[in-house]
């Protein structure tokens, strides 16, 4: 019975080991020189690391193993599989005709995913109740490298294999480059740890579904797959917004209260001040004097 529990601390383990090697799968194909059936199987390789790390910590819940040694195994191998590899990939595909900016923007991406990963390290050994909040602090990289290889793989699949024009290297280093400050950023996006099926769930659930079947009939099935990360991305965006919108409402009306109360105060000062002087005149200061 022990040795079978030492087995089961393993299993989420090798569901991180396997996110890392599909990473690293992904990063030699990317060398030497690739084409754009190799940015394909590659951007298909970081996928499927993105579903083993979805599902080592749901293991690790479930078989009742979590540990610390998982946790920054965890952040090792996103390192690898959704910064270093996607960094690459994004690289030979669209940025290097832009020459070392080129290659700085997909470093500064790698660069930022360790960055975000360090953060969340910190925050989570600070809560008590670790890392499973309600909102992530600053875009996840998985979904920062989702975002990435769900571009290659559509424009893959629409294209039918050409690879990418040169011209499109500009607006995909802005968005290599949004994607990398989202991640460092305060922006907070949602865990949908919390999520429950009700009404609002289930009309949200049909507005993707509607939206993605929209999406595949006008255009290109595979564009469904970027659409359903640009949502993900506009609502922590909106929800950011809307936040710092009522936050600073309410500092304005705190403000606005604040204030009230200091003239308030003032006023019952000035009041007081000439309730004292009309008694130090006395009723009959008022008047002219007759002698």
């Amino acid at each position: 019975m022990m040795k079978l529990r030492k087995l089961m601390f393993v299993l989420p383990n090798l569901f991180t080991v396997t996110s890392i090697f599909c990473g690293f799968y992904a990063i030699t194909l990317c060398s030497g020189e690739a084409g754009p059936v190799q940015f394909y199987q590659a951007a298909l390789a970081i996928f499927f690391a993105m579903f083993f790390d979805g599902f080592d910590g749901r293991v690790a819940r479930l078989t009742k193993t979590q540990s610390d040694f998982g946790v920054q195994l965890d952040s090792l191998a996103d390192v690898i599989s959704f910064g270093a590899a996607p960094g690459l990939l994004v690289y030979k595909w669209a940025l290097a005709p832009l020459g070392f900016a080129g290659l700085f923007i997909s470093f500064a991406f790698a660069a930022c995913g360790a960055l975000r990963l360090a953060r969340f390290n910190v925050l989570a050994a600070r809560n008590p109740h670790g890392g499973g909040g309600r909102f992530f602090v600053g875009l996840p990289i998985p979904i920062a490298a989702g975002m990435l290889v769900s571009v290659i793989i559509s424009h893959h699949a629409a294209a039918g294999g050409e690879p990418l024009a040169a011209a499109a290297a500009v607006p995909m280093a802005v968005a290599v480059a949004a994607l990398s400050l989202l991640m460092v950023s305060t922006v907070r996006y949602r865990t949908f740890k919390d999520a429950r099926p009700n009404r609002k769930s289930a009309l949200a659930f049909m507005l993707m579904v509607l939206g993605g079947v929209v999406i595949a009939t006008q255009f290109h099935p595979a564009w469904v797959l970027v659409a359903c990360c640009g949502a993900y991305l506009a609502l922590g965006l909106v929800e950011s917004a809307v936040q710092v919108r009522s936050h600073l409402v309410a500092r304005k009306v705190a403000s606005g209260a604040v204030a009230a109360v200091a003239v308030a105060s003032v006023i019952d000062d000035e009041d007081e001040e000439d309730e004292d002087s009309e008694a130090e005149a006395g009723p009959g200061n008022d008047g002219p004097a007759y002698l």
